[in-house]
């Protein structure tokens, strides 16, 4: 029991001790610094070719980010009683089984703004799309 727990404790330090670390573009920790001077706790990840900067401001928020530093969009976690009227009743319709874990605003750079609702279905997480007015919104295959 002791070599398995030891073995286990192993395979979890190489793996945080290889993992490689994302460089960011001066311009995006630029552009996020100007934004939010007072995080210091921040989260990179990488998106395609953007950056994502996720970070607490009394609420969860992520950033988006293109390389050159310009903001594509904000995302903010939101009570689930914040969405959009007509998003529970499509869930409900059509994910009979699920049930809205999260919530979130999304306002992109041309100010457009949308919704997701995190749902759980068959034991794996989705994210469902809604515009303001809570009409789903498809996923679209790239």
């Amino acid at each position: 029991m002791k070599l398995k727990a030891l073995l286990i404790a192993f395979v979890l330090f190489s793996f945080t001790a290889f993992a490689k670390e994302i460089a960011i573009p001066a311009p995006v920790k630029g552009a996020f610094t100007k934004l939010y001077p007072k995080i210091k706790k921040v989260a990179w990840d990488k998106e395609g070719t953007n950056y994502e900067a996720s970070f607490k401001n009394k609420v969860d928020m992520s950033l988006l980010f293109a390389s050159d530093g310009k903001l594509l969009e904000t995302e903010t976690t939101i009570p689930i009683s914040q969405l959009p009227n007509g998003v529970t009743s499509y869930i409900k319709e059509h994910y009979k089984k699920s049930v809205i874990k999260d919530a979130a605003k999304i306002v992109k750079s041309n100010g457009e703004t949308v919704f997701e609702a995190e749902v759980k279905i068959n034991n794996k997480s989705q994210d469902l799309m809604f515009d303001s007015n809570g009409k789903f919104i498809p996923r679209t295959k790239k």
